[in-house]
C-alpha cells in the first residue's frame, strides 16, 4: 500500500458515504468542537448526536457553559456517563473565555484536555496539519499498512499518518479517515487486538464508575442527602465500593460534606 493509493481509497469512500451531516462538522467554533470531542470519547456517534444538540441548545457559547452551575451542567450531561468530563469541560470553557487558544500547546493546557483532544480541536477548528490517533484511524491504517503485523504501536501509525496527510486538508482528511475506519469496523474488520495502543473499555455494571454515577444522580437535583442513604444506594453489599466512590468525589470537589450529610458542590 502506498500513501497515494491509501488517500485514493479513503477519499473515494468519503465522497460517496461520508457522514457529512454530523452537527459538529458544520462549525469551526473551537468551543463547539471541544464539546463534541469530549462527548465522543468512548461513546458512539449515534448516542452523542441528540445529547450534543440539546447541550448546544442550553449552552450555545463557552460563556453560557462557564456561567452555569455545576449541578445544571451535570443535569444536562446525565445519560452520557463520565461525569468528570462535564466538570472539566465547564472549567475548560472558563479558560477559553480568558484566553483564545489556537496552538496545540495552548489547547492542551486547558483543564481536562489531553493530547488527542487538543490535536483534534486544532485540526477540526483551525485546519492545522497535526497528527493524532483514535480507534477508527487505527483500524484504517493497520488494515492497509500492517495486514500481518501484531501489536502495532501508535508511533508506527503516526509515521504512516505523516506520510499520508494531505497538507492543508487536515480537517476533511481526518473526517474521511474516521468515517472510513468506522465503516471497516461495522463491516467486521477491527484490528483493536493488534494495536499496542488500544485499551478495552472496562465493564460499567458493578464498577466504581457506576457507583460514582449513582451518587451524582442522587445529588444533581440539589437535594441534601445523609451519608447512610448515599452509602446504601446500590445495596448493602456494595457499601464499601460506594464509600470509595464518595471519598473520590469529595477529593475531586464534585461533592461537599454538610452537617453530617452530602451535597453537590456549588
Amino acid at each position: 500500500m502506498t500513501p497515494a493509493k491509501f488517500r485514493e481509497i479513503v477519499w473515494k469512500y468519503y465522497r460517496a458515504y461520508g457522514r457529512h451531516d454530523l452537527p459538529w462538522r458544520k462549525t469551526r467554533d473551537p468551543y463547539k468542537i471541544l464539546v463534541s470531542e469530549v462527548m465522543l470519547q468512548q461513546t458512539q456517534v449515534e448516542r452523542v448526536i441528540p445529547f450534543y444538540a440539546e447541550f448546544m441548545r442550553r449552552f450555545p457559547t463557552a460563556r453560557k457553559l462557564a456561567d452555569a452551575s455545576l449541578s445544571t451542567v451535570l443535569k444536562a450531561w446525565q445519560g452520557l456517563g463520565y461525569n468528570r468530563r462535564a466538570k472539566q469541560l465547564r472549567v475548560a470553557a472558563q479558560a477559553l473565555i480568558a484566553k483564545k487558544s489556537h496552538t496545540v500547546e495552548e489547547l492542551e493546557a486547558l483543564p481536562g484536555v489531553g493530547p488527542y483532544t487538543a490535536h483534534a480541536v486544532a485540526a477540526f477548528a483551525y485546519n492545522q496539519d497535526v497528527i493524532f490517533v483514535e480507534t477508527n484511524i487505527r483500524t484504517a491504517v493497520i488494515h492497509h499498512f500492517f495486514p500481518k503485523k501484531g501489536k502495532v504501536s501508535d508511533a508506527e501509525i503516526e509515521k504512516i499518518l505523516r506520510q499520508t496527510l494531505p497538507k492543508g486538508k487536515a480537517r476533511e482528511w481526518y473526517w474521511a479517515l474516521m468515517d472510513y475506519g468506522s465503516h471497516l469496523k461495522k463491516s467486521g474488520i477491527s484490528h483493536n487486538a493488534r494495536s499496542a495502543g488500544y485499551g478495552k473499555q472496562s465493564r460499567f455494571s458493578g464498577s466504581l464508575r457506576e457507583a460514582r454515577g449513582a451518587i451524582l444522580r442522587e445529588l444533581v437535583s440539589g437535594k441534601f442527602q445523609q451519608g447512610e442513604a448515599l452509602l446504601n444506594l446500590l445495596g448493602t453489599r456494595r457499601r464499601t465500593q460506594t464509600r470509595s466512590a464518595l471519598v473520590a468525589l469529595l477529593a475531586e470537589k464534585f461533592v461537599v460534606k454538610k452537617r453530617g450529610g452530602y451535597a453537590l458542590a456549588a
